[in-house]
């Protein structure tokens, strides 16, 4: 699994003019599977990100994890983020998942980070979305699992 994990103070994503998911401060995340993940990239990532430490503690620090601050995540799949442009002006999306693959591991990704008890939102799966969001920082993190 790939995600690229932004810290903000508020996030939303929109299809067909109508606000889908959004949230509030904490993380948006877009979130790409790819053909060798499994419940265990799952796990891994859910519970990675539920607590990386990349917001301010009392001395300004990273220090403090999305738990302990009682934020929110934003969750949108990205297949995008497994195209390679190594050859080339067309990215190739052979390393994607397939999309029934990707959307269990998905959708097993937003209720393993629900299950550590935070609030998540979610785009629409295979839909055009349009998100927006404001980045707190700007923090900006690329996150692979093993």
């Amino acid at each position: 699994m790939k995600a690229v994990v932004q810290r903000v103070s508020s996030a939303a994503v929109v299809v067909e003019r109508e606000t889908v998911g959004a949230v509030d401060a904490g993380l948006m995340v877009l979130l790409g599977v790819g053909h060798g993940d499994d419940a265990a990239a799952v796990r891994w990532m859910a519970d990675k990100l539920v607590g990386l430490r990349i917001f301010e503690d009392d001395d300004g620090k990273m220090n403090r994890s999305l738990l302990e601050v009682g934020g929110q995540m934003l969750v949108v799949s990205q297949f995008t983020l497994f195209g390679d442009c190594k050859k080339g002006r067309r990215p190739s999306f052979v390393d994607a998942a397939p999309p029934e693959l990707a959307e269990r591991l998905y959708e097993e990704f937003v209720a393993a980070v629900r299950a550590h008890g935070v609030t998540v939102g979610t785009g629409r799966f295979r839909t055009h979305m349009e998100v927006s969001l404001t980045n707190d920082g700007p923090v900006t993190l690329i996150v692979e699992s093993p």
